[in-house]
């Protein structure tokens, strides 16, 4: 059995927390500063919980941590964790910049350890059999990607506005918190973004003033890309149509499935997952890390691959307050 150490017991730490026990591969502890938080961690779920990370290193010896506190605070536990051996699983995104990522890369090749991060959209099925569809190659060449997705946040996390999501510093608004996962989906999909426009306001969310719209124009190589996304909206959906060179890709998220239709066609093939219970794919994504852990291969996002998106987070932020196109090396 492994031991895995939880980091932050917030709402997604506590979704880490139960889908790892739920995988039974593995005894789970967590910390956290909020006292209220880890009594409901300990009476909830009978597990081992600390006051500080500092007290759950010295009573206590892991394998890995999953380290679930606001996006500044991941790659210096991330500094501090490595040295000791420990594997990481981090929640997106990775940080809010990329100052410390050459000495936590750095730190990675010396402990030899598994590093992950939690962007969910590598273990749905419906983007994993899109990508492996595009991958055989039979529509020809990816030539542009629209996004439109989005939800009516205060229903889905009604917490929003006492918790990092109303700080940029924290890893907040809309472009760090929801469209961080679907540009990591489309990265997964058709590679690394490398040119931003965007355009992002507060339009309707009470009691912050971060951006709750996004629009953006973006290149992924010689890939046309759209994004938008609001978080006000009254449905909660997810829709990427990617078009290719002899037919068209699309993914809907929020119903579980992704087709192709050829030229010439005249409907889509549909591929339709069942209905899922959202912790299945925690605790897929969980039981994923710790066969990573063991050395097998794994869909999940590698640490490369969420420095690449915190490059287009950092981008589009610099060009949401900038007005101009960003570059992204």
């Amino acid at each position: 059995m492994h031991s895995i150490l939880i980091i932050g017991c917030g709402s997604i730490g506590e979704r880490h927390l139960r889908c790892f026990r739920n995988t039974g591969r593995c005894v789970v502890a967590a910390c956290d500063t909020n006292p209220k938080l880890l009594e409901a961690m300990e009476k909830g779920y009978g597990v081992a919980v600390f006051r500080s990370l500092d007290e759950a290193l010295e009573k206590g010896r892991y394998d890995a941590a999953v380290i679930c506190t606001p996006a500044h605070l991941h790659l210096p536990i991330a500094l501090k964790l490595l040295p000791l051996g420990l594997h990481l699983f981090i929640e997106k995104p990775l940080a809010i910049d990329t100052a410390l990522v050459p000495e936590v890369r750095a730190a990675m090749a010396k402990a030899e350890a598994r590093v992950a991060v939690a962007y969910v959209y590598h273990l749905m099925p419906w983007i994993s059999g899109a990508r492996e569809y595009l991958l055989k190659g039979e529509l020809g060449k990816v030539l542009h990607v629209s996004s439109s997705s989005g939800q009516h946040f205060p229903t889905y996390r009604p917490a929003y506005r006492d918790i990092y999501y109303a700080k940029h510093e924290q890893g907040g608004g809309a472009i760090q918190d929801a469209l961080t996962h679907i540009v990591n989906a489309v990265e997964w999909l058709i590679g690394p973004c490398t040119r931003v426009y965007c355009d992002a306001a507060h339009q309707a969310l009470e009691g912050v003033t971060v951006e709750d719209t996004v629009n953006v124009s973006a290149r992924h190589g010689e890939v046309l890309v759209s994004y938008a996304l609001t978080q006000f909206q009254a449905p909660n959906e997810n829709t990427l149509l990617i078009h290719c060179e002899h037919g068209s890709v699309k993914i809907e998220i929020h119903e579980r499935r992704w087709g192709f239709m050829k030229h010439g066609e005249a409907g889509w093939t549909w591929d339709v997952t069942p209905p899922l219970e959202r912790d299945e794919l925690f605790t897929a994504q969980a039981s994923a890390f710790m066969d990573e852990m063991e050395g097998m291969a794994t869909p999940l996002a590698t640490f490369e691959e969420a420095v690449q998106t915190l490059k287009f987070n950092q981008a589009a932020l610099r060009s949401a307050a900038s007005g101009q196109a960003v570059e992204i090396s």
